[in-house]
């Protein structure tokens, strides 16, 4: 098998959040074809006991472990007039002398970059073949940020959304392939820079639905209480943030004064995922609860009684929704938590953008009345959403790369 460099920017496993999920899946496939040599950061302590697991499907596996801190540090040293904030931060220096000896003592070829920031190891390396999946538009990310958040932080957001879109331009020029997780994050991409479509493609993200089981046992993770309404997700991700603050501060109140809730226990929202944030914990209330790192977000959806998603800043494809959808759950969501999902409004899964039309839908489900969409969220996601069917055309990206 032909050696291969794998660069990510986090350890892809465990895969239980959005960017290790698809760097997980992504690795595991070529893994079957290639001899992968493989880069990354740990930016969590917790997750220095998995790199047994990767050295199972690798042949080497080289794992810098990194602090907030020190990457904020390593971001402000390497900025640079008109470079982006981030390719500093998830640069380092070991990382960087183990690429270019790695490359240099197995004769490798070819590469393979999950994020545009993990790109500048391979500055001045000789390859053949350079594949990046750059996943999402970040730029366009920090655009909308940049577009509804206040002073100072407005003008931070719009400097990288300008320097990095034209950094990422810069990669999809010089990368044999770049791909994207889905069609309309490709289109996207190609509005702003249409004379790239020949370099560009795009691959969906699917679901492990074998793993997300609703018929699988678990133990209820709840106290004793009804009308649970669950957010799953990393809770120091800004998109996240914004959706649980959105969600808490204005469909919430909606959600109180309806008729069902007047005259028994209320409605409990749990926002479920690591590192929440002092502005997720301030959200924490009688009726709203912050739990912080769990062991397995499966148990929370399967004992919930409906899933929410109510993102208004989203890139790609949201995982949380194909899970919900998986466990047999009814997802709520805004449009743009549903953007790159083959599914449609009210026969695997309800949409609103508005606070009164979200908090109208989730009542209806704890009430019952959708309740035929459960199986057919699920019997959609296995139909449609198995990731060695979603991940085929990786061969394919390295016959055209050559």
């Amino acid at each position: 098998m032909d050696e291969l460099l794998f660069l990510v920017h986090r350890i892809p496993f465990p895969p239980n959040k959005g960017d290790k999920i698809r760097s997980w899946h992504m690795l595991e496939q070529l893994a079957r074809t290639h001899r992968v040599r493989l880069g990354c950061l740990i930016d969590d302590p917790h997750d220095l006991r998995y790199l047994d697991s990767l050295q199972k499907v690798c042949a080497e596996v080289k794992a810098v472990q990194v602090s907030p801190l020190q990457q904020k540090i390593h971001a402000l040293l390497r900025l640079r007039p008109g470079k982006p904030l981030s390719l500093g931060y998830f640069h380092h220096p070991e990382l960087q002398r183990w690429v270019r000896a790695t490359v240099r003592a197995n004769n490798i070829q070819k590469a393979f970059v999950f994020s545009s920031a993990m790109a500048p190891y391979l500055d001045g390396l000789a390859l053949k073949r350079r594949v990046l999946d750059m996943v999402d538009v970040d730029s366009l990310k920090w655009r909308e940020l940049g577009e509804t958040s206040r002073f100072p932080a407005n003008l931070v957001w719009s400097r990288e959304w300008r320097t990095l879109f034209a950094y990422e331009k810069k990669l999809a020029q010089s990368f044999d392939e770049t791909i994207f997780v889905s069609e309309a994050e490709m289109r996207r991409f190609l509005e702003i820079a249409p004379e790239l479509a020949a370099r560009v493609t795009w691959m969906s993200n699917g679901v492990d639905w074998q793993r997300f089981d609703p018929t699988s046992s678990y133990e209820d993770p709840y106290p004793a209480s009804t009308n649970r309404i669950v957010f799953t997700g990393a809770m120091d991700y800004a998109p996240n943030i914004d959706a649980v603050e959105w969600f808490v501060t204005r469909v919430m109140p909606i959600l109180r004064t309806m008729p069902r809730f007047k005259f028994g226990e209320g409605p409990q929202f749990w926002i479920v995922g690591s590192n929440p944030t002092e502005r997720v914990q301030g959200l924490a209330g009688s009726d709203v609860h912050v739990t912080g790192r769990v062991a397995d977000t499966r148990p929370w959806i399967q004992y919930a009684g409906v899933v929410v998603a109510p993102l208004r800043i989203a890139r790609g494809i949201q995982n949380k929704v194909l899970e919900g959808m998986a466990m047999g759950k009814i997802v709520v969501a805004t449009p743009q938590a549903r953007e790159g999902i083959e599914a449609d409004h009210a026969r695997e899964l309800l949409l609103s953008e508005s606070e009164e039309g979200f908090a109208r839908l989730v009542c209806e489900v704890l009430d019952g009345q959708w309740a035929k969409l459960g199986p057919a969220a699920r019997a959609a996601v296995v139909q449609r959403y198995d990731w060695s069917e979603r991940l085929k055309g990786l061969r394919a990206v390295w016959q055209q790369a050559a």
